[in-house]
């Protein structure tokens, strides 16, 4: 997401970022560009570079699983001190001690990207890793605080999966966070933040699910951690996440990637009502995984006839490594 100078350049100019201007008298203005430079007063300086993470991870027999990574500084990893601690890193790890096999891991999100970004970030990465198994995607945080538009936004993100999808490989996408759980931000700033991250993860879903991605929520998901730990939680810039907000971040989207390798028997089981779980249209799924933090929406099946796009909400446990099945036959597992 870069860093938290941007925030101030959402109080400038003519337009208010996602949702736009209107609405917003001269004394409102004056106290959204008052409130940014104080955020920049209050947040440490960010960190120069995100620890290069791309190396090949665990152990066991078998080829490698590759495993790649697109997106801004949350999927490069800004804010930890060894490359051990990225998303990317912990992804990598978790895998590898499910399947009993190294992980490959190739990083191509690059600090401060936009969605327009990610078409150069899938050249990198398939110029390195020509056949990855599953390539995560995390972006979002600089549309916002950049004030692009949402469907330009979310046309680059789909264009994207598209492309990746054209190598046979699966695409789990990790929604916008939501930029207003970050304590520094005064209010209404925050709430304006908080809106715009909402609406354009939303986006994202509806997007990323009809061009064949699964998309998990990430919404507030370290937000009530910082509240309560905000020294454990995010790093010391204030804004992007420590070891452990990435860890809590990865652990959220781990059960996705695992599944689509075929090493996570949970998601086999049916649908809990009682859980939020079920079949809807997609918008409305879309909306309820931006509020439900950890949510896994997927296109249903499509050999139902209906007029509007149908989806599932999935909300992956987490079972005990020791006690999962072998994975599936299929090109992920090398069997």
């Amino acid at each position: 997401m870069g860093t938290l100078s941007v925030m101030a350049r959402m109080a400038r100019g003519g337009g208010y970022g996602l949702v736009g201007a209107a609405g917003l008298g001269a004394a409102s203005y004056g106290l959204l560009k008052a409130e940014a430079r104080m955020v920049r007063r209050i947040v440490g300086k960010p960190f120069e570079s995100a620890p290069p993470d791309s190396d090949v991870y665990g152990a066991g027999l078998g080829d490698p699983i590759e495993l790649g990574i697109l997106g801004d500084s949350l999927a490069a990893g800004l804010g930890v001190d060894h490359r051990r601690q990225t998303i990317g890193a912990t992804l990598a790890h978790g895998i590898s001690a499910i399947a009993g096999r190294p992980v490959r891991l190739t990083n191509a999100a690059v600090v401060g990207s936009e969605s327009c970004d990610l078409d150069a970030q899938v050249d990198d990465l398939l110029q390195r890793a020509p056949a990855p198994d599953v390539v995560v995607v995390i972006v979002g945080g600089n549309d916002v605080t950049h004030r692009k538009d949402v469907a330009e936004a979310v046309g680059f993100l789909a264009d994207a999966i598209r492309r990746l999808q054209g190598t046979d490989a699966t695409v789990i996408v990790g929604t916008c966070p939501d930029l207003g759980t970050v304590e520094p931000l005064p209010q209404p700033l925050r709430w304006l933040v908080s809106r715009w991250s909402r609406d354009l993860a939303a986006a994202q879903t509806v997007a990323a699910v009809e061009a064949g991605a699964r998309t998990v929520s990430l919404g507030d998901l370290i937000g009530p951690d910082f509240l309560a730990e905000p020294a454990l939680m995010f790093s010391k810039d204030q804004f992007h996440p420590s070891a452990a907000g990435y860890a809590r971040a990865a652990s959220a989207i781990l059960p996705s990637v695992a599944a689509t390798l075929g090493l996570w028997p949970e998601s086999d089981r049916p649908l809990e009502h009682a859980r939020g779980e079920g079949v809807g249209p997609l918008h409305v799924a879309a909306v309820h995984a931006v509020a439900h933090p950890g949510t896994e929406v997927s296109a249903a099946d499509r050999s139902v006839a209906t007029s509007t796009r149908r989806a599932v909400l999935r909300r992956l446990r987490h079972p005990d490594v020791a006690g999962m099945r072998r994975p599936r036959t299929s090109r992920h597992t090398g069997q």
